[in-house]
């Protein structure tokens, strides 16, 4: 089933949703999510996923602030009111 969910887009991707901080998505789990983000946003795929469709290792998704690789990874399931942080993993430290 689709759920209307709020998705937190990182600075580093907001140049493709003309700046916007925040977008609304409907989608039933992480991977649908990505496919709407996509229609609403082209070239979103692209800078989320690698070439054989998995998520990149440097893009993290959160749902509810619960990391989806504890989860089911794309294939978390989304409910209506989630919100879903994409966090870009920063490299680096001492």
């Amino acid at each position: 089933m689709m759920a209307k969910v709020k998705v937190r887009i990182p600075a580093p991707l907001q140049k493709v949703t003309q700046n916007k901080q925040e977008v609304v998505a409907e989608a039933g789990n992480i991977k649908e999510l990505i496919a709407d983000l996509d229609k609403q946003f082209s070239g979103m795929k692209d800078r989320l996923l690698d070439e054989s469709g998995k998520i990149r290792r440097f893009i993290n998704f959160y749902v509810n602030d619960e990391d989806i690789r504890f989860l089911k990874q794309d294939e978390t399931a989304l409910s209506e009111g989630d919100e879903v942080s994409i966090i870009p993993a920063i490299a680096g430290g001492k």
